[in-house]
């Protein structure tokens, strides 16, 4: 049985490709363990996947002036200890690492010890977090075509990202009792994340009269950020948040409209709903959003709606034209050479083993 660890936090996206990647890992009789913060959101979500998790002391590596800077340094000192430790006393065969801050003393401490690493890098871009593995990396797997010629040679994979098997499984019956739809009316689901995103909820709001003469809508509008006076409205229905049934929700939609974190547009990929993408504006991000709905648009697999060009009037055409070209999305979806990152992804797990 071979051993391996899995590392990475910070936020969800960098916890979730890990779980997608679990049922093969157990199919191929990896022995697995995981190593992430103390607290982060990665211990809660990998406890409930019965795996031994371990916790190490972690620290961010900022660009800006903060006093946490003279700080975080002995933080990360000590949690490459802690990961040395770690990972000689569970001697895995290899490690991968989904990225963020908790991962790079795990991934160094591995490349000392001479334990091959595989990293995953999901935006276009890669974060700081990620260049700081690189050196220490035998292989670095990524989403996008554009992202090799940030890798070093030799080392990148294009395999795309890990989805869960869970949301290829959904079932549309089940959305349409849930949400009270008719099946001969199309579908558009609305997505800002786990938070929501104001500019695209008001946009979508401002726009309902108007939406729904053609579209049900599925609004997932973040936590706190229900409209309680559109709670009545047929043909429009919203949650703050969706786990479980988020699946079938999948399953019933046809257009989706949603921001565009890596994780969330290869989960469109993945499934083959043509969306309208309109990114995190580079003023409240580092712009990797901005990067990865552009290389969709050049991919054929989504249509691009800047947050500064955001109107109701915007909103609607470009709706309009996704519609009308929808089977051309779907085409260029279907054509995608990594649409099966798993198996990839396995592969360079054993390739890296061997």
């Amino acid at each position: 049985m071979k051993r391996i660890v899995l590392t990475g936090g910070g936020t969800a996206g960098h916890v979730t490709p890990n779980i997608a990647l679990l049922p093969r890992l157990r199919d191929a009789d990896y022995e697995i363990f995981y190593i992430g913060s103390m607290d982060g959101i990665e211990k809660k979500l990998i406890q409930s996947q019965d795996i031994p998790y371990y916790g190490i002391s972690s620290g961010k590596l900022r660009r800006y002036f903060d006093l946490k800077n003279f700080t975080d340094p002995f933080r990360v000192l000590k949690g490459f200890r802690q990961a040395t430790k770690l990972l000689k006393e569970l001697k895995p065969d290899v490690v991968f690492s989904k990225g963020g801050f908790v991962a790079v003393p795990v991934v160094v401490a591995a490349s000392r010890l001479h334990i091959p690493v595989v990293c995953h890098e999901s935006d276009l871009t890669p974060g700081l977090a990620n260049k700081l593995s690189l050196p220490s990396a035998t292989k670095v797997c990524c989403n996008f075509p554009e992202t090799l010629q940030y890798l070093p040679e030799g080392k990148a994979v294009l395999t795309g990202c890990p989805i869960r098997q869970e949301l290829r499984e959904g079932n549309r019956i089940r959305a349409l009792n849930m949400t009270g739809f008719t099946p001969d009316k199309p579908v558009l689901m609305v997505m800002g994340g786990s938070l929501g995103a104001a500019a695209v909820n008001h946009a979508v709001r401002e726009a309902l009269p108007k939406l729904l003469e053609h579209w049900q809508i599925v609004h997932l509008c973040g936590k706190g950020k229900l409209d309680e006076s559109l709670t009545n409205i047929p043909g429009y229905v919203q949650y703050e948040y969706i786990q479980k049934e988020l699946a079938d929700l999948f399953a019933l939609c046809d257009l989706v409209i949603s921001r565009a974190g890596a994780n969330a547009i290869c989960e469109l990929l993945a499934l083959r709903k043509p969306a309208l993408l309109i990114p995190l504006p580079a003023k409240a991000s580092r712009g990797d959003q901005i990067l990865n709905a552009r290389s969709f648009e050049r991919q054929g697999f989504s249509m691009v709606l800047e947050e500064d060009e955001l109107t109701e009037e915007s909103l609607l055409s470009a709706l309009e034209h996704l519609s009308e070209h929808r089977q051309d999305y779907l085409k260029a979806m279907e054509e995608c050479p990594q649409s099966d990152a798993i198996d990839t992804i396995m592969g360079v797990l054993e390739e890296v083993c061997s």
